[in-house]
């Protein structure tokens, strides 16, 4: 009886070098950067251009991964958000009639500046370009706020220095801030347009608050204050941003 060797065979040989090769590409080639961080779903690769994707703060959107590196920070970036958000609102509405945002100033330099521009950088670190993108900027936002507000950086003071004494340049030029975050929203909100409505409608909520508080530091009243009535509906808007942003981090796991 003459045994055959795989070399006496070349169908078989062909047969397991195929075998092997497959095995090889399939444990060479698996989506370990997907595993970790999770797939862009919902993502058609073989397009020329693709939709802006907001990865885990989208979870309608998103699968969720099997394994993880660390966890996911992008709950912490939105509650860091919402809560001072949240705050400032209110004082724009006049709630127990407070007026002053002197409040607001330890929450935009802690939890919504340095925690969530913290969020961020791990966004960037799990491959998230669009939330690392939209919790960096806005923890830079919250921090710049802070810092207009706090006395020892003098903004407020020279700017009313070099009007003589009034506060229009400071109204003018804190309501140009703010217009310029408005653009800056409206360009996220336009690649958020595919997105879900939860989401698309928190950056809807966030960019008109934006806008509204502008111009109601820009047109101010017969006082020469922000238009109350402007800045109560944008304080409106900003508490509903907030909700929306609570709901999001709330929806994440």
């Amino acid at each position: 009886m003459t045994v055959l060797s795989n070399s006496d065979n070349p169908g078989q040989e062909k047969r397991s070098s195929h075998e092997a090769t497959t095995n090889i590409e399939v444990e060479d080639f698996q989506p370990t950067h997907f595993e970790n961080y999770g797939p862009l779903a919902h993502v058609n690769t073989m397009e020329s251009r693709l939709p802006a994707f907001a990865g885990e703060l989208q979870p309608g959107l998103y699968r969720t991964p099997k394994l993880r590196k660390f966890a996911n920070p992008a709950p912490l970036g939105l509650s860091g958000f919402a809560l001072t958000t949240f705050v400032l609102g209110c004082i724009n509405m006049g709630t127990l009639d407070i007026t002053e945002p002197n409040m607001v100033v330890g929450v935009a330099y802690a939890y919504g500046g340095l925690v969530q521009l913290l969020a961020g950088m791990w966004e960037m670190a799990a491959g998230n370009t669009f939330g690392a993108t939209a919790l960096s900027s806005y923890g830079g936002f919250w921090i710049a706020l802070g810092i207009t507000f706090t006395p020892g950086f003098q903004i407020m003071s020279e700017l009313q220095k070099a009007d003589n004494g009034s506060t229009d340049m400071f109204y003018d030029s804190y309501g140009l801030f703010l217009m310029g975050w408005f653009v800056f929203t409206f360009l996220l909100l336009t690649c958020t347009v595919k997105s879900t409505a939860v989401f698309f409608s928190l950056f809807l909520c966030v960019d008109v608050a934006l806008l509204l508080l502008g111009i109601g530091h820009l047109h101010r009243d017969a006082q020469g204050k922000p238009n109350p009535p402007i800045l109560t509906a944008g304080g409106l808007f900003a508490l509903m941003a907030a909700f929306l942003a609570w709901y999001s981090a709330l929806a994440e796991r």
